[in-house]
């Protein structure tokens, strides 16, 4: 198999790699290095959440959907995941099913309304 530049290197260059890539706004250039790294390491939540935020900046928003569902299942208490999540949701139309998302999101980063 050939190694292009979205998958060479280590994993640690790669991630490197992703985030120059997403601080710059080339949100595809990013998924395409993070896809490889997440299916390498698809225990870790960091480089999953970061391809997340980079389909929902490119707005492939059914994309960012489905990763951060893996990250909320593994870790429910994930906050920014579950904040995501909702927003992602919200983008789509589909603000009934983002309000629980975003109600635990704010319970979770400790936005309490004060009565």
């Amino acid at each position: 198999m050939e190694t292009t530049y979205y998958d060479h290197g280590t994993p640690a260059e790669r991630w490197e790699r992703a985030g120059l890539f997403f601080d710059a706004k080339d949100y595809a250039a990013a998924a395409r290095v993070l896809g490889g790294l997440v299916e390498e390491v698809p225990e870790q939540t960091g480089p999953r959440l970061l391809l997340a935020r980079a389909y929902y900046h490119s707005a492939q928003l059914r994309r960012a959907e489905s990763e951060l569902r893996v990250i909320v299942e593994r870790d429910p208490v994930e906050h920014y995941a579950r904040l995501m999540l909702g927003r992602t949701l919200q983008r789509q139309g589909r603000h009934e099913e983002a309000e629980p998302h975003l109600r635990l999101a704010s319970a979770l980063a400790g936005d309490f309304e004060q009565h």
